[in-house]
């Protein structure tokens, strides 16, 4: 037998049980249509918060409170003795060389309701600088002024989400709204943003730092926000920030560049892309193991055609080359269809979740399947092989 005659057997026995084979198979599609969809989904939103970050420029610094190796992270843990005040954003104001603004961060959940209904968001305040960076874009409307953030006005500012679940069919300019209970005018809505890190960033609503205290009793800042005039003077205008805060909070704070949050956010997304891959793998896994199961049964039913076969001259090469090639099929036929799914899936969630189809994910999933049908497919093939065509020819 040549390999193509290998072929045309191997696919007459699948198709003789056309069930029985789509049901081997659905093991791998499943597995490849799983790696495909968790690796898109984890790349997707790897690209989406990088796209953002990006957005920001590469002129900014991020002052946190706390270390980034303790327990609760940047601006996080219960061990923290000192959190930013207002007081340290003038600090640095005052102090601070070749920079262009540096700005306040307080952040919260919020209940946002307007007559009938209601929506959770989070809050995001800061001063009349946060309409310098970059991601944060107006779609209606002014943002606060400096007097605004100086008398703790009661202006808000509603991300797309909020605006649209609160006002679908009005426009909210001008219009009041509660937020946790207290009554807050509409100055704005925001472009939408999309998904991002921690959530939807359409969710927010944007409010004066100095009102946002008010609202929650606390005069604690989640960080602090500093736009260095030349992106060739972060590194300097660092070394300032370190110098001004260590008298006050010793070591208790951290401060990120743009490189060093995408490198860190990187690093953690990709790992946990990795990760989604590998769980997705074990699907895999028990695809093949339904392979061999399958193959393992084929070599029996067929002990007597293999005897009959080697009794008229077919080589042990033959038979091994059948059935390792009907197991490649069935993994190989198995993965095109995954792929096929799982890309499938990925366009269909792109409007809830951002997702983006890698073609190493693609080209893993697919040579994966194949190395699948090769591997679980041998165990039965030499089995098969090795048959002593007279005990062959006496089984029932």
């Amino acid at each position: 037998m040549n390999l193509l005659e290998s072929f045309r057997v191997a696919l007459r026995a699948l198709a003789a049980n056309k069930a029985r084979s789509f049901l081997t198979m659905l093991g791998v599609i499943i597995g490849v249509a799983a790696v495909i969809l968790l690796v898109s989904i984890g790349s997707g939103v790897q690209a989406s918060i990088t796209s953002q970050i990006e957005g920001l420029g590469s002129n900014l610094l991020f002052v946190f409170p706390g270390q980034l190796e303790g327990a609760g992270g940047p601006g996080g843990g219960g061990g923290l003795t000192k959190r930013f005040a207002l007081e340290d954003v003038r600090l640095l104001r005052d102090r601070l060389q070749g920079v262009s603004f540096v700005a306040p961060a307080a952040s919260g959940a919020a209940t946002v309701r307007f007559e009938n209904k209601t929506t959770k968001a989070q809050i995001v305040a800061s001063d009349e600088n946060l309409s310098q960076v970059g991601t944060y874009k107006l779609a209606r409307g002014r943002w606060y002024r400096r007097s605004e953030v100086d008398g703790s006005a009661r202006v808000v500012q509603l991300g797309s989400a909020v605006a649209e679940k609160l006002f679908p069919f009005t426009d909210p300019i001008g219009k009041e709204v509660t937020v946790n209970g207290q009554r807050f005018k509409v100055i704005a809505t925001m472009q939408k943003i999309g998904g991002g890190f921690g959530g939807s960033q359409d969710t927010i609503v944007y409010m004066p730092v100095t009102t946002a205290q008010r609202l929650s009793g606390s005069s604690d800042l989640a960080e602090i926000i500093v736009k260095v005039t030349r992106a060739e003077d972060v590194d300097q205008v660092r070394a300032q920030i370190k110098r001004l805060l260590k008298p006050k909070f010793g070591d208790e704070f951290t401060v990120f560049s743009q490189e060093q949050t995408l490198s860190l956010l990187g690093n953690l997304l990709g790992t946990l892309t990795v990760m989604l891959a590998g769980i997705a793998g074990i699907s895999l896994l028990v695809g093949g193991i339904g392979i061999m199961n399958i193959m393992l049964v084929s070599v029996t039913e067929r002990t007597r055609e293999i005897g009959i076969r080697k009794a008229v001259g077919a080589r042990t090469y033959d038979i091994l080359s059948q059935f390792i090639i009907a197991a490649v099929m069935l993994s190989v036929a198995g993965g095109l269809l995954g792929i096929l799914i799982g890309a499938g899936g990925a366009a269909a969630l792109k409007s809830v979740v951002p997702t983006e189809v890698t073609w190493w994910s693609v080209a893993l999933a697919f040579f994966f399947a194949a190395a699948v049908g090769v591997f679980f497919g041998a165990y039965p093939a030499y089995r098969a092989s090795r048959l002593d065509p007279i005990v062959a020819l006496r089984y029932e």
